[in-house]
């Protein structure tokens, strides 16, 4: 059975899974990142779950994966196949694909995590069939994928879809970018739990406790939220007046709300269009999963392009007979 390799690297842990050429996630594995070991620590990580996997699909298949996908968070450089910077893993120009294309012998690309969150959720999620949407994930903080025809645009430097550093209220809280005002210090999950904690003076209380606090009716909670929805449509007005998506897709620990949040933020959006043509506004369909299944997509994408696949790094990365983790993560 054909299959190809998915990996789904976050800050703390990884989730795997071998995928066949239907979408059918054949075999699903977790894994910590083992971050505390230090940044070669989750490079070695990584490399030696993927060949396991490797392994795995041998043995349960009777033939090797034919290619690999990787998702990893902060800043990529796709094309290139390296992690430029990711502060929570610590690391600084790994040339990932190389590594694992060394490790595995098979094509690989890679790509950032959000991004690749949003090709699945375009393709197989509540984008499908959408030839416009902007994916944006309310967690932590807050990022954006723009779909184009079934593929994600990663801009000219990799940059494109940061939507949670458009600033909606200028001079107001820093931001760790440098700005003051930024979206996601308003509307993230984050934020969300430290306001509703310090209004309700309670530094355990989250963003979920917040959202139960709305649905009883206390009208701190009903300020709190009202606040982050106000400024999270602010961002996606200026977003959708950029760029005109079919379907905006809501998902993070946020969107869990339901219509907590999603009621609020339609009429929210509704009442600041002019012009603009309102899309629809859904919830994210994979959870998370689609970093995952995005992951196996990029791979298969790999295997239908026109003309060979590249099973070497490439020519602008690290020489893989020289290549050691050690060596690159600094």
């Amino acid at each position: 059975m054909r299959h190809v390799i998915a990996l789904d690297v976050g800050g703390t842990g990884m989730k795997a899974a071998l995928v066949g050429d239907d979408g059918e996630l054949l075999h699903r594995a977790r894994r910590a990142t083992g971050r505390e070991r230090g940044p070669d620590a989750v490079v070695r990580t990584i490399l030696d779950f993927a060949a396991e996997l490797h392994a795995y699909g041998v043995e349960r298949y009777g033939e090797a994966a034919a290619a690999a996908g990787l998702a990893v968070p902060g800043i990529v450089d796709e094309q290139r196949g390296i992690a430029s910077y990711a502060a929570n893993l610590g690391w600084r120009d790994v040339p990932l694909r190389a590594l694992l294309t060394q490790r595995l012998g098979i094509p690989v690309a890679l790509g950032h995590d959000v991004r690749t969150g949003g090709l699945a959720e375009g393709r197989i999620g509540a984008g499908k069939g959408a030839d416009r949407f902007l994916f944006v994930p309310l967690g932590t903080g807050i990022a954006g994928a723009i779909g184009i025809d079934g593929r994600v645009e990663a801009g000219a430097h990799g940059f494109a879809g940061e939507i949670g550093h458009v600033v909606v209220r200028p001079g107001g809280i820093a931001c760790p970018c440098g700005q003051r005002g930024c979206l996601e210090r308003y509307a993230s999950a984050s934020a969300v739990s430290e306001a509703w904690a310090a209004a309700g003076g309670d530094p355990d209380a989250d963003a979920a406790d917040c959202a139960k606090a709305v649905v009883s009716g206390d009208p701190n909670a009903v300020r709190v939220w009202q606040e982050a929805v106000d400024a999270l449509a602010d961002g996606l007005v200026t977003a959708l007046t950029l760029l005109d998506p079919r379907t905006l897709i809501i998902g993070g620990g946020l969107a869990e709300a339901g219509e907590v949040l999603f009621q609020p933020l339609r009429d929210a959006v509704r009442r600041r269009v002019t012009f603009q043509k309102l899309p629809g506004i859904v919830p994210a369909a994979l959870g998370d999963t689609a970093g995952c299944l995005g992951a196996g997509l990029l791979a298969r994408d790999l295997l239908d392009a026109d003309g060979p696949v590249r099973t070497d790094p490439g020519p602008d990365s690290t020489d893989p007979d020289s290549t050691d983790p050690s060596e690159v993560t600094a």
